[in-house]
């Protein structure tokens, strides 16, 4: 049975730091963690185990095209049929394609990622060829997939009642078949005639329905213009959304409402700087007691590290916030580990505790940048750096080691 002693282990839910005696997994299981008093600090060093994190958005088919959007705008990179991104996958065989794929999961278990959300698109075989690379690394996806192509035509999209043509029907029922839901760019991409059959096949199969809303005005304009509502009032009443990805120019009205709704929300400040869009209301979106993840987004636009992500997330939180005492950097760090539990439940906690699926990353806080830190939680947000990543484990199997490591 394997085992670490005399270490820092951030248990439970709320990931409060404790001195560990013993923290042993057998398997795909946590079966010891002899917890000591907590512990916020550190005078010389100690190995920290945290949960394995989850990344809420990404999309990893681009990232064989690594700072293909620069100079681009969103429309001009990311929107279907011409942008950038689906003239360039359409270049790629399945051969040349899924090593990017290996590689860049791989580059996510070597900065603590276990799994991820992913809107992956190329429709069924796009699907297929992100759970071969799942498969042979180990990490995690969940994978929410995409019609490869637009089912209406502008015509149709204004008219707003037309039902699913039976090849996207087909195309539907092929994806639902192997992926674990359903995602599309926005609201305005399909009617809402065909939204409620998305909605009843995916309910029929228990798989995820996931949308972008509000990452730019327009997508809210737009969806006014043809419905009379808004995308996000939409996504929640039509579509019956489980994750909704960016909020980026959500107002009070909309996040009250998805806060009310119980959803769960993902955003992605670094793609969004990126793309010179505005910022998430990150500190809104917490006082309202939205249940939120922390996306990296497109392999295009950023490395798939959260740990950049959290550094980002949790600076711009406190700048929103305009408070040097808020947010509490635990409540960063949540939207990477136990924040996953309320989407996706099953064994999917995002948190260390006995009996529970062994789910961790190992931290070198020996190292001379964070053997003193004075506050362990703000420095996993904010100083930790992937060269600090000593193992990440998935239901006990290890996705990554340091080679320097030996335990």
């Amino acid at each position: 049975m394997p085992d670490l002693r005399d270490c820092i282990v951030l248990h439970g839910p709320d990931l409060v730091p404790h001195r560990c005696k013993r923290f042993a997994w057998e398997r795909d299981t946590i079966t010891a963690l002899d917890l000591g008093a907590p512990c916020t600090q550190l005078d010389t060093g100690a190995l920290v185990i945290i949960p394995g994190l989850y990344n809420g958005h990404t999309h990893m088919g681009d990232s064989a095209l690594p700072d293909g959007a620069t100079g681009l705008t969103l429309e001009e990179a990311f929107f279907r049929p011409a942008g950038y991104k689906y003239r360039e996958l359409a270049k790629l065989s399945p051969e040349t394609h899924l090593p990017h794929l290996v590689a860049h999961l791989r580059y996510m278990a070597r900065t603590g990622t276990i799994g991820h959300l992913d809107f992956r698109e190329q429709g069924a075989a796009g699907a297929k060829l992100l759970r071969e690379a799942s498969t042979i690394t180990g990490v995690e996806s969940v994978i929410l997939n995409q019609f490869d192509s637009p089912p209406f035509t502008a015509a149709e999209l204004d008219a707003n009642t037309a039902p699913l043509p039976a090849s996207a029907r087909a195309e539907l029922a092929a994806m639902l078949a192997v992926a674990d839901g359903f995602s599309e760019s926005t609201m305005n991409d399909l009617t809402d005639t065909a939204w409620r059959e998305i909605r009843t096949a995916t309910s029929s199969a228990k798989k995820l329905r996931a949308i972008h809303c509000l990452e730019s005005a327009g997508y809210r304009d737009r969806s006014v213009t043809i419905t009379g509502r808004g995308d996000l009032i939409r996504a929640l009443d039509v579509c019956d959304a489980d994750l909704i990805v960016h909020l980026t120019v959500a107002n009070d009205a909309e996040i009250a409402l998805l806060a009310r709704s119980g959803k769960t929300a993902a955003i992605n400040p670094r793609a969004n700087a990126n793309l010179g869009l505005p910022l998430p209301p990150v500190a809104a979106l917490l006082r309202a007691g939205v249940n939120l993840l922390l996306g990296t987004d497109n392999g295009m636009l950023n490395s798939p590290s959260l740990l950049a992500e959290l550094d980002f997330t949790y600076k711009l939180a406190k700048s929103q916030f305009a408070d040097a005492l808020s947010p509490d950097p635990a409540a960063i760090l949540k939207m990477a580990t136990s924040n996953i539990r309320p989407l996706l439940g099953g064994d999917h906690y995002g948190y260390l505790e006995r009996g529970l699926p062994a789910d961790f990353v190992v931290l070198d806080f020996n190292a001379p940048h964070l053997r003193a830190t004075r506050h362990l939680t703000a420095s996993i947000v904010t100083r930790v750096t992937p060269a600090d990543v000593l193992a990440t484990h998935r239901h006990g199997r290890e996705l990554w080691r340091d080679p320097r490591w030996s335990a």
